[in-house]
């Protein structure tokens, strides 16, 4: 049977990013979802203050409906998808970035529902969790000062993170351009930064939430890695294989790469969509015995 693939965004994303790829996946006769996470989407806060002319002062201080929005959420909202996915047979469910976090803690908890997982430069704590990556020598290159310069509340105060995408200071979008889409053009950077919403929530997950080797570990997975990622840098990607595969040796990832930035297989989709496109004819595991 064709399998469905669903699509899970990361941080400040929504499923509106998946268009181009759903586009390329439809062409080759394959059906998706892009699902959109708690307070994300059509949920998502945008307010006045966050229009031309913005109100920073008004943008510091609204309120945001992601407040409160727990990874447990995420999770709860993806497995209602995936238990109506796995009616029209096999299901692939593709991570990308902080997605990854919340496809593994589904992964956990319902493993059934799910017949391969792919990672896209996704987010899937095993040793630590997923903010102590960020003091290891494979972060060591990620720049903290692309989103602090953009960043329009603190969190503390209003209880989630909001980054002012709008902004129009040259710095502060230089920075968020090395970070996402170095090797695209300078319209095709504010085209995408304009999909992205202001706000996210603070729950990245903790130690329960780290891929468990009884259901996590059941599942077929592929790692696809971006190759000229600044935001999860390649040496990560690769520390995050490596801690799968220990904890997994009998079902290892299978490795995949791609040439791009963090967003760039989003923006050109049509070499990702191939290589979904061959996973989904993969034969399970057992079948391969």
């Amino acid at each position: 049977m064709q399998p469905t693939f669903v699509l899970v965004h990361g941080a400040f994303a929504n499923s509106f990013s998946f268009a181009p790829l759903q586009a390329e996946l439809g062409l080759l006769g394959y059906r998706s979802v892009a699902v959109d996470l708690p307070g994300h989407g059509f949920q998502a806060t945008f307010t006045r203050s966050y229009q031309s002319p913005q109100d920073p002062e008004g943008l510091a201080t609204a309120p945001g409906s992601i407040k409160g929005v727990t990874l447990a959420d995420n999770a709860a909202h993806l497995i209602g998808i995936l238990e109506r996915a796995q009616r029209n047979g096999p299901v692939i469910l593709v991570a990308h970035s902080r997605g990854g976090v919340t496809v593994t803690a589904a992964a956990n908890a319902r493993p059934d529902l799910i017949d391969r997982i792919v990672y896209v430069s996704a987010w899937c704590p095993v040793d630590l969790d997923v903010n102590d990556y960020y003091a290891e020598p494979e972060m060591a290159t990620v720049d903290p000062g692309a989103f602090a310069s953009a960043l329009a509340a603190n969190p503390a105060d209003l209880g989630l993170l909001r980054v002012n995408f709008r902004t129009a200071d040259p710095n502060s979008l230089t920075a968020l351009k090395a970070a996402f889409l170095a090797d695209g053009t300078d319209e095709q950077f504010l085209a995408f930064l304009n999909t992205f919403q202001p706000d996210e929530n603070l729950d990245a997950g903790g130690s329960a939430d780290r891929a468990q080797a009884a259901t996590w570990g059941r599942i077929p997975k592929t790692y696809i890695r971006l190759a000229d990622d600044t935001s999860l840098p390649l040496a990560l990607q690769d520390r995050l294989i490596r801690e799968g595969d220990e904890l997994t040796p009998d079902n290892p990832y299978d490795v995949r790469t791609l040439e791009g930035s963090h967003l760039k297989w989003l923006v050109d989709p049509a070499p990702a969509a191939r290589i979904l496109g061959e996973l989904a004819t993969l034969p399970a595991p057992s079948d391969q015995a």
